[in-house]
């Protein structure tokens, strides 16, 4: 009997408390925190804790998601005190019988975990993410603009970004300057500057050259290590540097 209780004893734990932070702007003064006790196997993630609280505990947890397959950025906020994918994030990862989730820094907050997009939208539109090209028709038979794969290679990194905002949220500077455009929208700036089919290099680079642009940045490189697909904004602003200073063209 002795052996079966120490085998029993060296379980891991089959549930976990989950923290959730439970705000309402419209009507709350503060923050607030709520627990339960979620059941939890070795690939479960936290996307599914929570669900699992709006099915059998409380249905009115805020909360916005959608592909749970970590492509469409729609999951993300702070777990365990960073900035992640809340369905890329397994619970058995974070190495506590405690998870806890808040919603993203830097963003205003809608309801419990969902918090507002608009800034990162506006300053994703602003740096003019598609391709610019004064040809509005192609004039031989050519239908696609062929790219050698070094040329592919200069960018294809930074196009990966998904948009989640983890880097906007990790950013010490967004918190500071409301009028900072972020590490979003300047790795996308060079996701499009680095692109040898694109030719608005020019104009990209006087919208960045600003105050609350590119020279606002302090590389603390927060925002490459939360970002869950590997752009590494903090490198993207390196490289956008270098053509303001002159270092590339």
């Amino acid at each position: 009997m002795a052996q079966v209780s120490d085998v029993a004893d060296n379980q891991p734990p089959r549930t976990k408390t989950l923290r959730i932070a439970r705000f309402n702007p419209t009507k709350d003064n503060e923050k607030q925190f709520m627990e339960f006790s979620v059941p939890v196997e070795k690939w479960t993630t936290v996307l599914e804790t929570i669900l699992d609280v709006k099915q059998h505990h409380d249905h009115s947890v805020g909360v916005r998601y959608s592909c749970r397959q970590a492509t469409c950025g729609s999951c993300g906020m702070i777990i365990n005190g960073k900035p992640r994918l809340a369905c890329f994030t397994k619970v058995s990862e974070l190495d506590s019988d405690v998870v806890t989730v808040e919603p993203m820094n830097n963003f205003p907050i809608i309801r419990d975990l969902a918090v507002k997009f608009e800034r990162l939208f506006d300053t994703h539109h602003k740096i003019k993410p598609y391709l610019d090209r004064d040809d509005t028709e192609l004039e031989s038979d050519a239908k696609e603009f062929l790219q050698s794969p070094e040329e592919l290679e200069q960018y294809i990194q930074f196009a990966n970004c998904i948009k989640c905002g983890l880097c906007n949220s990790a950013c010490p500077t967004m918190a500071t300057d409301s009028s900072f455009v972020g590490p979003q929208a300047l790795a996308q700036a060079y996701r499009y500057v680095a692109d040898s089919r694109d030719k608005g290099k020019d104009s990209r680079l006087k919208i960045i050259d600003d105050s609350h642009g590119i020279w606002r940045c302090h590389f603390a490189g927060s925002c490459s290590q939360v970002c869950p697909k590997g752009v590494d904004p903090a490198m993207g602003i390196q490289l956008l540097r270098g053509y303001m200073l002159g270092f590339r063209s």
